[in-house]
C-alpha cells in the first residue's frame, strides 16, 4: 500500500504530512509520560520484525496481485497506539529513505494510511474492547483470552486495512487523477485489501498468541492472571529478534514477484492475465510536479539498498543485507528515539522538604 509520490498532489501530501505530524507530537507527548520499561526493547524488537514482514510479500490466489503486512495491529496490541505508531513512522521513514519504498512526498500519507488507522482505530475500537468485553465467557480464561486475541487480531486487519485503502483511493481521486474513475478504483482496491487484510490477521494473531504464552504482561489489556508467562522478557525479545532476522535475511527471498494490491488495481499483471484494471502506464502516469522531482532526487541520494537489493545486481544477497541492516536500523533508530524523548522510564519521586 505503500504510494508513489506521483499518487498525490503537493497540496494532498502536505496535508497528510501535516496529519501525521499532529499525531507524532500527541503520541510523543502521551509517551513521556510512559514508565513501563520493558517497552523499550520490546518497541525496538517488534519494529525490527514488522519491517522484515514487510519484506514478504505473499500471492493472493486467482488475482495476479500479492499483499504485505502493515504491522500496525501488531504494534498497537503490544505497545499501545501511541508507541506503535511512532514505531511506524520509524518504518515507513528507514523504507522510503534508505530502500526508495513509497515516495517521500508521499511519506505523511503512507504514514497515515498505514498506521494511523492500524494503530489508532484498531486499538480504541477493536483491540481494546474486544479484549476487556465478556466475549467466550463460557470458556476458561485461557481459551477465552486466546479466542479474544484471535478475533480483534483478524477483525482489526481487516477493518483498518479496508480504511487505509479508502484512504488511498481517496487522496488519489482528491489529487486530479482523472484517469482513475473512483467507483472503479474503489472496486479493486477493497476487495483485494479484504484479503490481504484476512492474511495479516491470522499472521497477527499467531504471533500474539506466542507472547501471550510466552510473556503475557507484554500485550496491552490482557490480564495475565497471576502467570508470568513461559519465558523471560529476555528469551521473549531474543525469540522475536531471531525470528525477525529469519524472515528479513532468508524468507524475504521467497517473496511474491506479483505487484501489490495498489500496484495491481492501477496497472494490473498483465503475466496473470489482468493487464487492464485501472490501465494506468507505469512509466508515465500521475501527477507531475516540481516537489515530486525534488522528493525523487532526494530518495536517489539516500537510497543504498533501492528495492531492497544491490544498485544494478540481480544477487539474492541484496535482498539478504536489506532485511539484515533494514531490521537493524530499524530497532537502533527506534530505540534511540525511545532513549532521546525520555519514553518508559520510571519517573524520579519528588522529595519531601
Amino acid at each position: 500500500m505503500h504510494m508513489a509520490d506521483a499518487l498525490l498532489a503537493p497540496a494532498v501530501a502536505a496535508t497528510m504530512y501535516a496529519a501525521s505530524a499532529v499525531t507524532v507530537g500527541a503520541s510523543v507527548k502521551t509517551l513521556k509520560k510512559d514508565e513501563a520499561t520493558a517497552k523499550l526493547p520490546t518497541m525496538a524488537v517488534t519494529s525490527a520484525l514488522v519491517f522484515a514482514g514487510q519484506m514478504i510479500n505473499y500471492t493472493i490466489p486467482g488475482t495476479g496481485s500479492s499483499g504485505h503486512l502493515c504491522g500496525g495491529m501488531l504494534l498497537s496490541a503490544l505497545l499501545g497506539p501511541q508507541a506503535g505508531f511512532l514505531s511506524m513512522v520509524v518504518i515507513l521513514t528507514i523504507q522510503c529513505l534508505f530502500f526508495a519504498d513509497g515516495g517521500l512526498l508521499a511519506l505523511g500519507a503512507n504514514c497515515w494510511n498505514m498506521a494511523f488507522y492500524g494503530c489508532f482505530v484498531g486499538y480504541y475500537l477493536l483491540w481494546r474492547p474486544i479484549i476487556k468485553g465478556k466475549l467466550f465467557s463460557g470458556m476458561s480464561e485461557k481459551a477465552a483470552m486466546r479466542g479474544k486475541i484471535v478475533l480483534a487480531s483478524i477483525l482489526g486487519c481487516v477493518i483498518t486495512l479496508q480504511l487505509g485503502a479508502f484512504s488511498v483511493v481517496l487522496e488519489t481521486s482528491i489529487s486530479g487523477i482523472t484517469d482513475l474513475p473512483f467507483g472503479a478504483f474503489v472496486g479493486l482496491m477493497q476487495p483485494i485489501h479484504l484479503a490481504i487484510g484476512l492474511v495479516e490477521g491470522l499472521v497477527t494473531s499467531a504471533v500474539l498468541l506466542f507472547v501471550y504464552e510466552a510473556r503475557p504482561e507484554l500485550m496491552m489489556d490482557v490480564t495475565a492472571s497471576g502467570s508470568e508467562g513461559k519465558c523471560s522478557l529476555k528469551t521473549t525479545l531474543v525469540i522475536l529478534a531471531v525470528i525477525a532476522a529469519i524472515v528479513g535475511g532468508c524468507l524475504s527471498l521467497f517473496a511474491s514477484s506479483n505487484p501489490d494490491g495498489l500496484e495491481w488495481s492501477l496497472f494490473g499483471n498483465a503475466d496473470a492475465g489482468y493487464s487492464q484494471n485501472m490501465g494506468l502506464d507505469e512509466e508515465d502516469y500521475g501527477v507531475q510536479s516540481g516537489a515530486a522531482d525534488t522528493a525523487a532526487a532526494i530518495q536517489e541520494k539516500t537510497a543504498f539498498l533501492p528495492d531492497y537489493a544491490f544498485s544494478n545486481s540481480d544477487s539474492a544477497a541484496g535482498t539478504t543485507v536489506s532485511g539484515l541492516v533494514g531490521s537493524v536500523m530499524v530497532a537502533g533508530l527506534a530505540a534511540l528515539i525511545c532513549m532521546i524523548g525520555g519514553f518508559f522510564r520510571k519517573k524520579k519521586a519528588a522529595k519531601s522538604v
